[in-house]
């Protein structure tokens, strides 16, 4: 119902002349067909209680209490309104209908006739109200989801951006301006708490001649190929990143140069074995080599992440201008020469 419209009451009382005066006094009020009447439990469970708007019965009746036609009809519909009109007085009672569900309790004495209109209209009142509260909480939680979602939408859109613009797109693995970002949380964490830092250098041998010579779309997939094996041999803190052209680049937090070699090793061993099916049978066969250079921070000493990657920097130099396809590590005198066959 809404707030103007006729209510739609169904009162239940075996006493008929009781049950006149209050039909008479309820439809002179509201309207002269707004009261359904009912003398029995049975009878009042065999009609719809959804076609109501409130429930006025009596305490006592042929086949049953009040309190268990309340209980019955709140099992059917749980928000109906009920007021109880009885001729017992005893608060106790009263007071044991209001806290099983009923919304008011009259007492037949004196005047009560007069009350059960306004109680009517208050009662329907707190109904439209409480059905009122349950649409806007309803309304607000829905909101509240719509805005969950949003939020879960724009954030997942924020985390794709970020991605892409910290991600190399051939490779897939970390820009330059993300790996130099890493590059200075890593080595201010490593300095705090006095633990090492290995970089790790790679470059492709003759890249350019195998790119020139094959096209670009073996070329890219060489640095895809790098890529993938760089990926598969990194631990969840180290970070990976494309360099520049065929230059790549690996830290490697809180690891020792053994530690960093054996990587280094294993990276240059996979590649070795995988780029053959990539070039098998071409004339730069032979060229698809790599070089690869690693300085670590205790051994260098480096006082900054530049000076770092300088040093690894050398390395591979190093290694890519003495006959290439070597692993060297970044010594304070000289690099030292590691053969990428060692065991």
């Amino acid at each position: 119902m809404t707030a103007t419209a006729p209510p739609r009451l169904l009162l239940i009382e075996d006493d008929p002349d009781t049950a006149a005066l209050i039909c008479e006094t309820l439809s002179d009020h509201f309207r002269a067909d707004c009261v359904s009447h009912f003398s029995t439990i049975e009878q009042t469970l065999c009609i719809d209680i959804h076609q109501y708007d409130l429930v006025l019965s009596d305490m006592n009746l042929p086949d049953g209490s009040g309190l268990e036609l309340m209980a019955q009809l709140l099992t059917i519909r749980n928000d109906i309104p009920i007021v109880f009109v009885t001729g017992e007085g005893v608060l106790e009672n009263a007071m044991t209908a209001i806290r099983q569900g009923a919304y008011d309790y009259i007492v037949k004495a004196g005047d009560y006739l007069f009350a059960i209109p306004i109680v009517v209209e208050k009662n329907i009142a707190i109904w439209l109200t409480k059905q009122e509260n349950k649409r806007l909480q309803y309304e607000i939680e829905r909101t509240l989801e719509q805005v969950r979602i949003k939020n879960c939408q724009l954030e997942d859109a924020v985390r794709k951006l970020e991605t892409v613009a910290a991600t190399d797109p051939l490779t897939e693995l970390a820009n330059r301006r993300a790996f130099n970002e890493a590059m200075e949380r890593s080595f201010a964490e490593c300095s705090r708490y006095g633990h090492d830092l290995a970089c790790v250098m790679i470059d492709l041998d003759n890249f350019k001649t195998i790119n020139d010579t094959l096209g670009h779309q073996h070329g890219d997939q060489l640095l895809q190929l790098v890529g993938r094996i760089l990926g598969a041999n990194c631990r969840r803190s180290d970070v990976a990143g494309r360099y520049g052209g065929d230059e790549f680049v690996v830290l490697l937090p809180e690891t020792d140069r053994l530690t960093a070699l054996a990587v280094a090793r294993r990276v240059h061993g996979e590649y070795i074995s995988s780029v053959k099916q990539l070039v098998a049978g071409t004339a730069v066969a032979h060229l698809a080599t790599m070089s690869i250079g690693l300085a670590c921070m205790r051994d260098t000493q480096a006082s900054s992440p530049d000076r770092l990657i300088t040093k690894a920097d050398q390395a591979m130099y190093r290694a890519k201008n003495t006959r290439a396809d070597d692993v060297l590590i970044f010594e304070p005198d000289e690099p030292q020469h590691v053969s990428s066959t060692a065991s």
